[in-house]
């Protein structure tokens, strides 16, 4: 099996996602910097391998494949690490992915986004998206009251999917302490041989 390139930058959340899958099954993998505060991802030579101009992307024996989602599950595959177990389980990783794109991913990402690498300051929008992805974690902390992991007892591509953005921490601007299931997942999910935080697996273009 061929080296794993991905395409990325470890202020993204999105990318950090494949990089976790990775690192955490031991392959063999490299990243590709991305210099997306220059504008890079929206330039001909990155166009020609993702015509949708985003980060991640992953190349591996000729497949390219983006969208962080579909990576996840690509990777499951070829690794049979963090795979659902079934048609049925696989179902049910999906219903949590494509529930993190649009309700976690979805408001932690721009609302760190404004906060982190923009001077917009606060106002309507942040507060828009930051209660937004309140009410998200209040969903999650309830399933992880219940589960260990968000799909079962094991670990799986859902878990890797929701983590990373709140593995960002203080980057958020707001606290997680109120959400205790959710504190323990991230701990637990923290101790998993080869975990490493987004800045150490990847290249940084934020200064």
């Amino acid at each position: 099996m061929g080296t794993y390139k991905l395409h990325c930058f470890a202020e993204s959340g999105n990318a950090y996602k494949p990089a976790l899958m990775l690192a955490l099954c031991s392959a063999d993998w490299e990243p590709v910097f991305v210099d997306f505060f220059a504008g890079a991802h929206r330039e001909g030579e990155f166009l020609a391998l993702n015509p949708l101009g985003e980060v991640p992307v992953l190349e591996q024996d000729g497949d390219v494949i983006s969208q962080s989602a579909v990576i996840l599950e690509y990777l499951a595959d070829q690794l049979g690490e963090f795979a659902p177990a079934d048609a049925a389980a696989r179902r049910e990783a999906l219903r949590w992915l494509y529930w993190d794109n649009q309700k976690l991913t979805g408001s932690v990402a721009p609302l760190r986004y404004i906060r982190r690498f923009t001077e917009q300051g606060e106002g309507p929008v942040t507060a828009f998206l930051e209660a937004r992805a309140k009410a998200a974690l209040k969903t999650l902390d309830r399933r992880l009251g219940a589960l260990p992991f968000v799909t079962g007892n094991e670990p799986g591509i859902a878990d890797i999917s929701i983590c990373a953005y709140l593995f960002y921490g203080d980057e958020l601007g707001f606290p997680l302490a109120d959400y205790r299931a959710v504190q323990r997942w991230l701990e637990a999910l923290r101790a998993l041989p080869g975990w490493a935080s987004a800045y150490d697996l990847m290249p940084a273009g934020w200064t």
